[in-house]
Formats: structure tokens, C-alpha cells, sequence
């Protein structure tokens, strides 16, 4: 009974102590979880330099390398195979990775990025070697779904080398938006130039029958107009209206546009062939106009023509601002081949559409997001404009802290000299806080007490605005002793919209603008609006300047990174009346560069 008795009282002391021990045991143990994560979460900036790390080059020695030497040295993220290639390659460029080599001009950039975060950055091993998380790189790489890894890399370099040059854009595509491009792809390559279903229609022309009709293939044929911007807003909408219609889009390129881009399609080209019977000669072809007038809308599809030409150009009115009604499309998805020609970005009129409501709705839930979306889906620069764009960028606006860029265009020079929009311009980044102000009382050889930069990328047809930019920066000290340089890649003088080299240089600057963390562009500029909606950017827009005077205010935000749809249809189609389309849809508002143009806009911002 003793030893019972004993037991029972030793039991009941180490059960009292357990009780004590337990709690300050785990107390300590959270205690030291935490200090550990405090310890990782305390070196941003060695954090900071995992960003890009595919694009890391050293000065030391290679001090010409680029990424595209990197990428051509297999450095690809995948399995382990590829991640050991990655690291040898990457550390035979850097050398040692103990010693201090001098950073590339991408590191330096990724330094200056850490007060957001990294994009993506683990330890290894306890070791703090740095390595890029696979999934995050390749969801950047493929712009979060919106492309896929099927192509030829070498074959667009830019395609999967753009998301090291640019931010990773917060506005993420919809499940929805992606299956219904993978879906595109797959008709595409079913009904692309060349199959049978092509041959079937496209090469027949006059000697198209009404049993060709019933082949599940249709077309939109793309038809240039205008100048660049203008090409790229329509080349958008056209694709959308062509997904919405089960349409495969194909695109009449002249030589001025053949070196510009990549294709866009996997396994397929989107190139209209030049045996297709109506590429010289499209007086033959019944247009949608007169089909209405001769009162043929109502009739059976065996009267209807295969081919017809969709007029919807600003120039060009009447019977086409019926497009917007769903009647128009009854009548349309009948016919074969639509051959689209406009210089307008319609999307609005899309969303206009009942039918296509439900549908636009589940691939944009936020609105303004159509063109940011499909832009960087179709418009990946050719080779020879990626590496114009690649070596400007590395040369003059890698290693700046910031990058605001200033889009110029000039519709008359006589209604507002040089002069004057010179000054808005210099009033909308001074009171926007875009650029700083000059140090009047010191001069600019005054020692700096910042180091920071600022690169300003200025694309005009005319060189007196970087000039006069560049020499105000570079004669005077500014108040925040920043360093601001001035570059302008060219000055055309003059718009060339046929021409080849005119419209690589143009690429080239849109392209670049994109890449910029501001945008201050010129009212109703479509060359404008594929710039700030490729970086998906709300610019400063200009106000109009007339005569010497210039605006107050000078400036103001758009309200949305969607292009302006200039000349937008008025007629209610179900009132039969004329209407204010922005009373009766609350996405859609008013241009603020053209009063009566139309803009898609998030109801809720």
C-alpha cells in the first residue's frame, strides 16, 4: 500500500509539473518560429534581387550580354535538368557568387523595384541562395494564361522575353476569357488558310455555291485603314467580334505591316493568302449597306451573297449605325465572309449587342481591361522590332528609378504652335508631380544630393519638344535634385502610314511607352491609346490647345486604360429613336479627349 501511495503522489507531481512545463514550452517554441520569420522578412532588398533573375548579366567580362544570350544558353525554367543548366550558365557569367560583381543593368532594375516586393523569391536549404518559384515565373511568362508554350521561342523572342521588361499587370484575365482563346485556337487551326474547309470557301469566289454554306467555317477578313493605332484598335475589336461569332480572323497585311509582328496563332497562320479571289478586286463584293437598302435582309440564305463587305469607318454612316442592333447580326451570321473595313475601335458597340452580353460580361468582368487583355495576346513585336526596342530600353531606361512617357501628336500645327503645347505639356507633369520643378537659385553644376533618376521618353513626329526638354533639364538643377535625362528615339516629322520603316519606328515607340510607369498622351490618339492600354495605364490626357493659351487644367486622367471609341452609334434600336448610350449602359462614359466618343469604364471605380 506504500508503494501504492507513492506512486499515486509522484504521479500527481510530474502530472502538476507537465501542467507548469507544458504551456511555456510551446510558448517558446511560437516564440522562436517567429523570430526565424522576422529574420527572413528583414532583408528585402537581398530579397529584392531574386526579380528577373533570369535577365541578372555581369559587367565583369561579359558586360555586352543580354537576355537573349542568357535564353539561347538553355536557360529555361522547368525541371531539374533545365534548373541545373540555368544555375552553371548563369554562374560562369557572374563568376564566383561570393565576390561583389557589379550588377547588370535588369539586376540593378530589380534592386530599385524591393519596396513593392519581389516578384518571386525562396531560400534555399538555409543556404540564402536565391531561387525563382517555377510556377510564378512561368504564370508571368505566359501573362497568366492568356498565351501558351506551344511556339518556336527563337521564332518571337518577344513573346516570352516581354514580362522581364515590364511590371506583372494587376489585372488578371478571367478563366472564361482563356478558354474562350484556346477554344479560337482550335477553330483556327481547323479552318485556317490552306485546310479544306479554306480551300472549300475562300478560293471559289464567284464560283461559291449555297452547299458551301453549310460548312462550319466562317471568316472576317481584317482590311487596313489609316495609320498604326488605328490598324491595332480595329485588329482588336475585329478579334473579339470574331471570337463572339465563331469567326476565324484573317488579316490583309500590305508590306508596310508583314515585319511587325509575330503570329499570334498557334500552328496556323493568320495571313490572308494572295490567291484569295477578292485581293485586288473588291468592287464584286455586295456591301452590308446595300443589302439593307435593296431590302434583301429578309431574305432566305440561298439569296444571300457568300461575300460581304462591313463598312464601319468613321467616314461612313447611315445604314451601318445598325451594326449595334441585334437584327444586323441575324442577317450577318448568315453570310460566309465578312471583309471589315474600319478605322474605329468599336468594342462598344459589342457590348451593346444583347446576344453578346452575357458572353462579354464572363470574359471582362472588369470592363476597361478588353484591349489590355487581347493586345498583349496578339501584338507580340517581330524579332527585328524586339531587338530595337530590347537595346533602346537597356541603353536608356533600365536603370532609371522611374520612366514617364510623353506621347505627342499633332493633328494641325497652325491651330497651336510648338510653343504652346511645349508649356501644357511642362504644366500637366509639373502640377501632376510627374517631373519636378527647377531650382531657380542654383545652377546645374550643383553637387546632387539624390541619386535618383528619371527617364523621360518623348515619341513625337517632331524633335523641338525633346529638345526643348532636354535643354531645360540639362541647364538647370531641379528642386528635388533628381536627375532627369530626355530621350526621343525619333522624329519623322511627318506621318508615313505606308511606310515599312515608318511603321517599325512607330511600333517601336508604342511598344516603349507601354513599358513606362506614366503616360502623358495627346487627345484622340489612337497611337496613344495602344500604349497606355498595352501597360495598362490610366494616362494624363491633354487638353486641346488653341492659338497661345494654354488649357486650365491642362490635362486630366482618363477614367479607363480602354482606347475611345470616336464615333459610336446614336440610334436606339428597339426605340427606334436617338439615345445617349451612356444613360442606358452604366460601363460606358464619354471620352475625355472627344465629347461624344464612347469609353469603357469599371462601374465601380
Amino acid at each position: 500500500m506504500d508503494k501504492v501511495g507513492w506512486s499515486f503522489k509522484s504521479f500527481r507531481t510530474l502530472l502538476v509539473v507537465g501542467s507548469i512545463t507544458f504551456p511555456i514550452l510551446l510558448t517558446f517554441t511560437l516564440i522562436h518560429q517567429n523570430s526565424v520569420f522576422d529574420l527572413v522578412q528583414g532583408f528585402p532588398v537581398l530579397a529584392g534581387r531574386t526579380q528577373n533573375a533570369t535577365a541578372i548579366v555581369s559587367k565583369q567580362g561579359i558586360q555586352n550580354a543580354t537576355i537573349t544570350n542568357v535564353l539561347q544558353q538553355g536557360l529555361q525554367i522547368g525541371g531539374e535538368k533545365d534548373q541545373n543548366i540555368r544555375e552553371s550558365a548563369v554562374d560562369k557569367m557572374l563568376g564566383d557568387k561570393n565576390q561583389n560583381a557589379t550588377p547588370g543593368i535588369l539586376e540593378e532594375r530589380a534592386q530599385t523595384q524591393t519596396i513593392s516586393g519581389p516578384k518571386n523569391h525562396s531560400f534555399e536549404d538555409g543556404n540564402n541562395v536565391l531561387s525563382l518559384s517555377t510556377t510564378t515565373v512561368a504564370n508571368d511568362k505566359l501573362l497568366d494564361g492568356l498565351l501558351v508554350s506551344t511556339f518556336d521561342e527563337a521564332s518571337c523572342l518577344s513573346r516570352y522575353q516581354s514580362y522581364l521588361y515590364r511590371k506583372a499587370s494587376p489585372h488578371k484575365p478571367s478563366k472564361y476569357l482563356i478558354s474562350k482563346l484556346r477554344n479560337y485556337e482550335h477553330l483556327h487551326r481547323s479552318c485556317g488558310p490552306y485546310t479544306k474547309s479554306y480551300n472549300k470557301i475562300m478560293t471559289k469566289g464567284a464560283n461559291f455555291s449555297k452547299n458551301d454554306a453549310s460548312t462550319k467555317c466562317k471568316y472576317l477578313v481584317w482590311t487596313a485603314s489609316n495609320g498604326l493605332g488605328n490598324r491595332m484598335v480595329t485588329l482588336a475589336a475585329a478579334f473579339l467580334y470574331a471570337i463572339l461569332t465563331d469567326r476565324v480572323l484573317l488579316v490583309r497585311f500590305g508590306a508596310d505591316m508583314f515585319g511587325l509582328f509575330c503570329k499570334p496563332f498557334p500552328d496556323s497562320s493568320w495571313l490572308l493568302p494572295r490567291n484569295f479571289p477578292y485581293w485586288k478586286d473588291q468592287k464584286r463584293i455586295e456591301t452590308y449597306e446595300n443589302l439593307l437598302k435593296n431590302n434583301k435582309a429578309n431574305s432566305s440564305q440561298e439569296l444571300l451573297p457568300p461575300f460581304l463587305i462591313l463598312n464601319l469607318q468613321h467616314t461612313h454612316d447611315g445604314h451601318n449605325n445598325f451594326f449595334h442592333c441585334d437584327r444586323s447580326h441575324d442577317l450577318l451570321q448568315k453570310i460566309p465572309v465578312l471583309i471589315l473595313w474600319s478605322d474605329q475601335y468599336f468594342v462598344p458597340s459589342l457590348f451593346m449587342i444583347p446576344s453578346f452580353r452575357q458572353d462579354l460580361s464572363k470574359m471582362f468582368p472588369e470592363k476597361d481591361t478588353v484591349f489590355h487583355h487581347l493586345g498583349r495576346y496578339l501584338f507580340h513585336p517581330s524579332n527585328e522590332a524586339w531587338e530595337l526596342i530590347r537595346k533602346f530600353y537597356e541603353a536608356h531606361l533600365a536603370k532609371a528609378n522611374d520612366r514617364i512617357g510623353l506621347q505627342i501628336r499633332v493633328f494641325n500645327t497652325h491651330r497651336a504652335p510648338h510653343e504652346t503645347i511645349i508649356n501644357e505639356i511642362i504644366a500637366c507633369t509639373l502640377q501632376h508631380k510627374l517631373l519636378p520643378e527647377l531650382d531657380m537659385q542654383n545652377s546645374a553644376t550643383s553637387p546632387l544630393e539624390k541619386q535618383t533618376s528619371k527617364a523621360v521618353l518623348v515619341a513625337s513626329l517632331y524633335s523641338e519638344y525633346g529638345d526643348k526638354l532636354r535643354t531645360m533639364y540639362r541647364t538647370n538643377t531641379t528642386v528635388t535634385r533628381e536627375v532627369i535625362r530626355i530621350y526621343q528615339p525619333s522624329h519623322e516629322e511627318r506621318q508615313k502610314s505606308n511606310s515599312d520603316m515608318h511603321n517599325i519606328k512607330a511600333w517601336t515607340e508604342i511598344y516603349l511607352l507601354s513599358l513606362c510607369d506614366a503616360l502623358v498622351t495627346s487627345p484622340k490618339s489612337t497611337f496613344g491609346y495602344v500604349a497606355h492600354s498595352l501597360g495598362g495605364l490610366k494616362p494624363w490626357i491633354l487638353q486641346r490647345p488653341y492659338g497661345e493659351t494654354v488649357p486650365d487644367p491642362p490635362c486630366q486622367r482618363a477614367k479607363s486604360m480602354e482606347p475611345c471609341f470616336h464615333y459610336p452609334p446614336k440610334f436606339n434600336c428597339r426605340a427606334n429613336s436617338t439615345v445617349d448610350f451612356t444613360s442606358l449602359f452604366h460601363h460606358m462614359k464619354h471620352c475625355e479627349d472627344v465629347s461624344s466618343g464612347l469609353r469603357l469604364v469599371n462601374a465601380n471605380d
